[in-house]
């Protein structure tokens, strides 16, 4: 594992990502795509703006991420009041499709979790926390 935080963080990402693709892979989703589905199915209909910060997304990567989903029929943009920004929402089917990866995503969850065990993964969530918001608020 390297003493860098940002590689040491990266490699333990890929690895994770890889073990809940491959758990919810009959879902037809990739984790990348449920945690959007998931982040816009709990506070849609949303702007991309308001997306893009609460996950911590830069704009390019997201709007290549929400073109592939509304291409795929999962997501639609929203008839909004104000006309220069479209809201985002869920499709019937993106909704569906979202549900099927739910109990896969918690399957890959108990999983992991079981594999580190309940205190470490404490800890790690812990850890991550303190990390994010060490970069992402202002210090004094």
């Amino acid at each position: 594992m390297p003493d860098c935080v940002c590689g040491a963080l990266r490699m333990a990402t890929r690895a994770v990502t890889q073990l809940y693709d491959d758990a919810m892979r009959p879902s037809g989703l990739r984790v990348t795509q449920y945690s959007l589905l998931s982040r816009i199915e709990r506070l849609q209909p949303i702007s991309a703006s308001a997306l893009e910060s609460s996950l911590y997304f830069d704009q390019t990567t997201l709007a290549r991420a929400l073109k592939v989903l509304e291409k795929d029929g999962l997501i639609r943009r929203a008839s909004n009041p104000d006309k220069r920004v479209k809201k985002i929402e869920l499709t019937t089917l993106g909704r569906k499709r979202l549900a099927h990866a739910r109990t896969l995503w918690a399957e890959a969850q108990k999983r992991l979790v079981g594999l580190i065990g309940q205190d470490a993964w404490r800890g790690t969530h812990e850890g991550l926390g303190r990390v994010l918001q060490a970069v992402t608020v202002p210090q004094a």
